[in-house]
């Protein structure tokens, strides 16, 4: 797979990330390898929800049309729904915005045994208050270090987290936009508020390198994932998510008591 995980080092600049990558394959062999993964997706989440030792916070983020209701819709729609649990994060509320900016994101945190998915995040709070200047510099400045422990506590006591940018052209997103503006039945999901965001673009990328350049670490570590084609996208996170969770080593519990002298009356 290309260039996706990002680690700590030196500064991101997203014109070096094509979001038409797809890695060799074709829209059919990328299909068919998101189907082969599905069967070890649904085997791991079961293993991690019988556990209970554990959870996977998964964090998406990407512009307007960038695709993260498609991807939470595909790449999930195979496993148990008791073992999900998704938020989506809008403009906080009167009683959020008493607290600390992160005080309704930890509510959110996936327990242990679960899969959490987040469709925007604590990262609105570096991004779309930074472009439009909501809060003072030295405020969004600072949350960089502070997402960064939340985020370290978060891995040390016992939840791993997998972050994704969903990474479209802007001529993908007008087309999208377009799409939505031309099918009536898309009209609900069209806001003329995208506008001004695409407006601010350039703004948004240069929030975006910053928040892949400061908040990529080893314990949460920043995929850019190439999103112009959504079947590839797909497959990315598919891929992704499996091998996290190959990796937690996830394990049955063993039974309470002796079963192998259980039998069932007829």
């Amino acid at each position: 797979m290309p260039k996706q995980l990002l680690i700590p080092k030196g500064k991101v600049k997203l014109a070096d990330f094509s979001p038409t990558e797809t890695d060799g394959y074709t829209k059919e062999t990328g299909r068919a390898e998101e189907t082969k993964l599905e069967p070890r997706l649904v085997e791991l989440q079961e293993r991690l929800y019988a556990s209970g030792k554990q959870s996977l916070l998964i964090i998406l983020q990407g512009m307007d049309t960038s695709g993260k209701d498609g991807a939470v819709k595909h790449v999930f729609d195979v496993v148990n729904p008791n073992g999900i649990r998704i938020a989506n994060f809008k403009a906080p509320s009167l009683d959020e915005l008493a607290h600390d900016f992160l005080w309704r994101v930890h509510r959110e945190v996936p327990p242990k045994g679960t899969i959490g998915i987040f469709n925007r995040s604590h990262y609105e709070d570096v991004l779309v208050v930074r472009v439009n200047g909501l809060v003072p510099e030295s405020v969004w400045k600072a949350r960089y270090e502070q997402i960064n422990q939340f985020e370290r506590m978060l891995s040390e006591t016992g939840t791993r987290i997998l972050k994704f940018f969903l990474h479209i052209s802007k001529d993908e997103q007008k087309e999208r936009l377009q799409a939505r503006l031309d099918d009536p039945a898309k009209h609900w999901k069209f806001n003329t508020g995208d506008l001004k965001v695409r407006e601010q673009w350039d703004d948004y990328m240069s929030a975006y390198e910053d928040v892949l350049t400061k908040c990529s670490t080893n314990h949460a570590p920043w995929h850019i994932v190439p999103a112009n084609k959504k079947w590839y996208r797909n497959l990315v996170i598919t891929r992704t998510v499996v091998e996290t969770l190959e990796s937690m080593n996830l394990q049955y519990p063993e039974p309470a008591e002796d079963l192998s002298t259980v039998v069932i009356p007829d």
